[in-house]
C-alpha cells in the first residue's frame, strides 16, 4: 500500500470518528431517565443525604426518611449520616445543616433524643465563615408540633462535674473525652468545646457521634502536648490536660485518655 492509500485511510478514520462522535454528543445523545440516586457522583450523593435529613428535620417523618436512604443500598444509614455531619462541620458548611444530619443519624440508631425539636441546635458563630443565609427547603403545611425536652438553660453556664484519666488500650488513639448533662441530668447535644495548645486550638461538638450518647464528644489528642478545654458555655477551662501514660494487663504502656464531665447547675431565682 502505497503511502497515499495510508493517508486516504487516515483521514477517513478521523472523520468517522469525528461523526460518531457528533452524532452521539449532538444528534442523538444519551438521555438517562428513572435512575438511582445511588449511581450518583460522591459529592451529589452526600448532597443528597444531607437533603433526605433536612426534610427528616423539617417533617419528623422517620419512615419517610428510611426509604428514601432506602435507595442508597451500600449505606449504612447511621454510621454514614454521623460521618457526614462531622465532614460537613470541618467544612464550615451551615449549622442547621450539621444539625439535621446528627439528628437522623442519632434517630435512626433508636435514640429517641434524635427527633427534631429534641436537641440543642449548633447554632455558633464560629460554626460558619459563610455569611449567607441557608436555603429554606420547603415543608409540609401543617407541622406536626414536637415536644422539646430541657436543653442548656440561658445564664446558667456549665460547671466540671469530674474529671479522669481513661485508660482503654481499646482506643486507637488517645482522646478528650467530653460528656455535657443539663441540671436535670439529660445529655445535651450540640455544645461546643474549644480546645488550645500552644501552637493551635480547635473546636468540636457533642451530639457528633450518636451511639455513645447525645452529650458526648471527643478529640484526638498529640502524646507530650498540653490541652486547655473549655465550653462555650461556661466559665471556667480547665487547664493542664495531657495524655498520661497507661498500662495494660500484658505490661505494656500505651498513651491514655481524658474524660471530663460538665453538668449545668439548676438556675435558681
Amino acid at each position: 500500500m502505497s503511502r497515499s492509500d495510508w493517508v486516504s485511510v487516515l483521514i477517513g478514520v478521523i472523520l468517522g470518528v469525528a461523526l460518531g462522535l457528533y452524532y452521539a454528543w449532538g444528534v442523538s445523545p444519551v438521555e438517562y431517565t428513572d435512575t438511582s440516586p445511588a449511581s450518583l457522583r460522591s459529592d451529589f450523593r452526600s448532597d443528597y443525604l444531607a437533603l433526605i435529613a433536612v426534610a427528616f428535620d423539617g417533617t419528623g417523618d422517620l419512615e419517610r426518611a428510611r426509604a428514601r436512604l432506602a435507595l442508597f443500598p451500600d449505606v449504612l444509614p447511621a454510621d454514614t449520616l454521623a460521618a457526614l455531619a462531622q465532614q460537613r462541620l470541618a467544612q464550615g458548611r451551615p449549622g442547621p445543616e450539621v444539625s439535621a444530619l446528627a439528628r437522623l443519624a442519632s434517630a435512626l440508631s433508636g435514640n429517641p433524643a434524635g427527633t427534631p425539636g429534641k436537641t440543642q441546635t449548633l447554632a455558633s458563630t464560629r460554626l460558619a465563615t459563610s455569611t449567607s443565609t441557608p436555603t429554606r427547603f420547603p415543608t409540609s403545611t401543617r407541622r406536626p408540633q414536637l415536644t422539646r425536652i430541657p436543653t442548656a438553660t440561658p445564664g446558667s453556664p456549665f460547671k466540671l462535674e469530674s474529671e479522669e484519666t481513661v485508660c482503654d488500650a481499646r482506643l486507637a488513639e488517645p482522646l478528650i473525652q467530653v460528656r455535657v448533662l443539663d441540671a436535670s441530668g439529660n445529655e445535651v447535644s450540640g455544645v461546643e468545646i474549644l480546645v488550645v495548645w500552644d501552637t493551635g486550638q480547635d473546636q468540636f461538638f457533642t451530639g457528633l457521634k450518636p451511639e455513645l450518647g447525645e452529650g458526648y464528644g471527643d478529640f484526638t489528642m498529640t502524646p507530650g502536648t498540653t490541652y486547655t478545654v473549655q465550653l462555650a458555655q461556661a466559665d471556667i477551662p480547665v487547664t493542664g490536660i495531657q495524655s498520661e501514660e497507661c498500662t495494660d494487663e500484658r505490661g505494656e504502656t500505651f498513651a491514655g485518655s481524658w474524660l471530663l464531665v460538665f453538668v449545668q447547675p439548676e438556675d435558681r431565682p
